[in-house]
């Protein structure tokens, strides 16, 4: 039987097996012609006129001062920004001279690529120490990205090209990612090690080297290698996976490292005439499914994590998805996140390309509607949907999980609750990405906090990081009725917090005509009575009543009943969070004991 982690039998089905090219070269004019057909006079029009404006963009400059601005200020974005630029510009470059094929943007295309090749390094500021050492490149997310663009530039206009640019492209590919990914053992995304988890770098990298070397590797031998070694390295991405498909990391993570999983799967699929197939796996199935069931509403998913609460994914994903695993809900998504529009494009030229021929098929139209409850064990995930027809109705999304997760917020027991479209106890999502939110330092930027998330906080104790500050499920259930998840959440505290006992329990009832959600809290202190907070977050405008709060947000209203007998309700507002979508105030409407207590119950009921 095949092992794909056996260089010697890579080999040898490699040696075997020919196949045409995944993407037709531009010279193949009777392909892309037809592609023209296919998708009308405008919207080849626009990508040539997108082909135009790159051409008389000026090339942004990357020079050393801006890659160290991110160690002197902590800020990416400035040097990142002109990096994407670059990258954009070859992109459309590329699909523009394909579409027209007059070399009118060859000399375009030679100066952006050229100007790729003489970077430095091809990874951000971010994730080195100092200015790039060219005798010891940094192989990462994004040099590893880089590698596929040119890549997928010499495939689809190679013999166009100026051929010292081709040869140049080998060879920086060669010294910068396929030389070390082979001779180098300091990768920490490759495997799992001390200190280390395997995450979407794990995918994004090995993915793309394997893709990269697929497309430029002219020796069997050492393609086979490469293959063998990348793939071991996907299957410990896949172990980060719960058993029934879900990632910790949310949907945005699991469209870019699943989407690039996906994108060496297929060329390694095509190029061994289907003799090493990733997508045999039962469990890629259940992953590809995976923004299906954590649909809350709209263009809205479960983020919990550094997931951002509005999120597109890649429709050219979506559609070759549901097409090898004939899914017609995931077209349907494939068709609604297409309508949205674009999705932030970290690797422009591939989505781009594939964007042209992985179509959603029109005909398998919107909505899409998931179904009533969805549930990941591993994880803790609880997703209830009251009426996933009705988009009035409530839907509720919990976690338990721990807090030493992939992109880890300390938000153990948090809670989502959505009503016409917007979550009115909300994840806030991630903050915008620095040098501190990365550093030893991660904990203190509040978004990361559990004090801006919808969990207790416990004698003034907050949740710590650490994988041992975890819940417990003791009780989940999914019925016609009500659902209903029940945590124990006392080893998600600090011994500060003096706790007993700690349990969550929150039940989606299903009563017409919209449903309810309800939490319940229940506390025991152990030495003496203590203090206790159930906290709902928010970006709404709370108004506090004498037995309800009233949360509202775009015309929703969400009312929070409460026993004031037991607790006394205020609301605080967090001024100008600094989350990657920019600053934004948070709510946070807060349950507090009346006065301490050695046992207490804190039941919150939440209609609209």
């Amino acid at each position: 039987m095949l092992s794909r982690y056996d260089p010697i039998g890579v080999e040898l089905i490699l040696r075997d097996e020919t196949a045409p090219p995944p993407f037709p070269p531009a010279a193949d004019r009777a392909a892309w012609n037809a592609l023209k057909d296919e998708l009308g006079p405008a919207q080849v029009r626009a990508l040539i006129e997108a082909g135009e404006r790159a051409a008389q963009t000026a090339i942004p400059p990357l020079p050393a001062a801006l890659f160290l601005e991110f160690f002197r200020s902590g800020d990416r974005l400035e040097y990142e920004t002109p990096w994407f630029e670059r990258r954009n510009i070859l992109a459309d470059l590329a699909l523009a001279e394909c579409l027209e094929y007059e070399g009118r943007f060859l000399d375009a295309l030679l100066n952006v690529g050229w100007a790729i090749c003489e970077e430095s390094g091809w990874e951000f500021p971010a994730h080195h120490d100092d200015l790039p050492d060219v005798e010891y490149p940094v192989v990462g997310l994004f040099a590893a990205l880089t590698g596929t663009h040119l890549a997928e530039l010499v495939l689809l206009l190679g013999p166009e090209l100026h051929p010292l640019l081709e040869k140049r492209i080998r060879h920086e590919v060669d010294v910068r990612i396929l030389t070390p990914f082979l001779t180098r053992h300091d990768h920490w995304w490759l495997h799992p090690t001390p200190g280390h988890t395997t995450c979407n770098w794990t995918a994004v990298c090995s993915g793309n080297i394997i893709a990269t070397a697929l497309y430029l590797e002219r020796d069997p031998a050492r393609l086979a290698e490469i293959i063998a070694r990348g793939a071991r390295s996907l299957d410990d991405y896949l172990a980060t996976f719960d058993a029934d498909g879900g990632s910790t990391e949310g949907p945005s993570y699991w469209g870019f490292g699943f989407g690039n999983y996906v994108l060496a799967g297929h060329l390694l699929y095509q190029r061994t005439n289907g003799r090493i197939d990733f997508f045999a796996d039962d469990l890629i199935r259940k992953a590809s499914v995976f923004p299906l069931r954590t649909l809350l509403a709209a263009n809205r998913f479960a983020n919990f994590s550094d997931c951002e609460p509005d999120i597109t994914l890649p429709a050219p994903l979506l559609a070759f998805l549901a097409r090898h695993y004939r899914n017609d809900d995931l077209m349907r998504l494939a068709n609604a996140q297409q309508a949205v529009g674009s999705h932030p494009n970290h690797s422009p030229l591939l989505w781009k390309l594939r964007g042209l021929f992985w179509r959603p098929d029109p005909a398998v139209a919107p909505p899409v509607v998931p179904a009533v409850h969805d549930w990941y064990p591993e994880m803790q995930w609880m997703i209830a949907r009251v009426d996933p027809t009705d988009p009035d109705a409530l839907v509720v999304a919990v976690k338990g999980g721990h807090n030493d997760e992939m992109h880890n917020q300390n938000d153990v027991g948090n809670v989502i609750v959505m009503h016409d479209q917007t979550a009115l106890v909300v994840d806030i999502g991630r903050g915008r990405y620095t040098r501190q939110y990365f550093s030893a330092g991660r904990y203190e930027v509040f978004v990361n906090t559990s004090l801006a998330h919808s969990v207790p906080v416990v004698n003034g104790c907050a949740q710590p990081p650490g994988q041992q500050y975890a819940a417990r499920t003791l009780d989940h259930q999914a019925g016609d009725e009500a659902d209903r998840l029940r945590l124990d959440l006392m080893a998600a505290y600090p011994p500060d917090a003096d706790l007993a006992a700690l349990t969550r329990t929150v039940t989606l009832h299903r009563a017409a005509p919209h449903g309810w959600v309800e939490l319940v809290d229940e506390v025991t202190f152990g030495s003496a009575p203590g203090t206790f907070e159930s906290v709902l977050t928010s970006f709404g405008r709370a108004t506090i009543r004498p037995d309800e709060v009233c949360i509202e947000q775009n015309g929703s209203v969400l009312h929070v009943q409460y026993d004031p007998a037991v607790v006394a309700a205020r609301a605080e507002v967090v001024k100008d969070v600094d989350l990657a979508t920019g600053p934004r105030d948070v709510t946070r409407v807060i349950f507090a004991l009346a006065a301490p207590a050695q046992t207490a119950q804190v039941r919150l009921r939440m209609t609209v």
